[in-house]
């Protein structure tokens, strides 16, 4: 039977296995280029994207009086495409970060498609292991990085 002590606690965060900063197990660098974005930068890029899905949703689709399920999907679209083609959102862009596989290369359309479904189930990005990487990111594989 697991106990609580092999589980650890909610309360005391996700466990660090003897890595000092997110991303060294994998021989990322702690900051710069190539190191694991945090959380900050992922909220400012999120929210870029956001306001383009809302902007693109409200001009180009008005008849839908800009339901939240059309902006939605706007964000899918914008996402998948973006992510797919060039690795990396608008948002993302503004702020230095690409989607990578593990190895490094951009994450592409398959990868793509899957991750933005389930960021957009919202719950996934919210539960991360001690590398920063939520569920959606460690469905595909994929992290994301500062590019410069």
């Amino acid at each position: 039977m697991v106990s609580r002590q092999d589980m650890g606690s909610w309360l005391d965060g996700a466990p660090r296995e003897g890595s000092r900063y997110p991303g060294e197990r994998w021989g990322r660098p702690e900051r710069g280029a190539g190191s694991i974005a945090r959380f900050p930068a992922r909220l400012v890029a999120l929210t870029i994207d956001w306001l383009l899905a809302l902007v693109l949703a409200g001009l180009f689709l008005s008849r839908w009086n800009g339901s939240g399920l059309m902006n939605l999907a706007v964000f899918f679209v914008l996402s998948v495409l973006m992510v797919g083609l060039f690795g990396r959102t608008i948002g993302h862009w503004v702020t230095g970060l690409q989607v990578q596989t593990m190895d490094g290369r951009p994450a592409g359309f398959g990868k793509a498609l899957v991750r933005t479904l389930l960021l957009c189930l919202v719950i996934p990005p919210l539960v991360s292991d001690e590398d920063q990487r939520g569920l959606h990111d460690r469905a595909v594989d994929t992290v994301l990085v500062r590019v410069r």
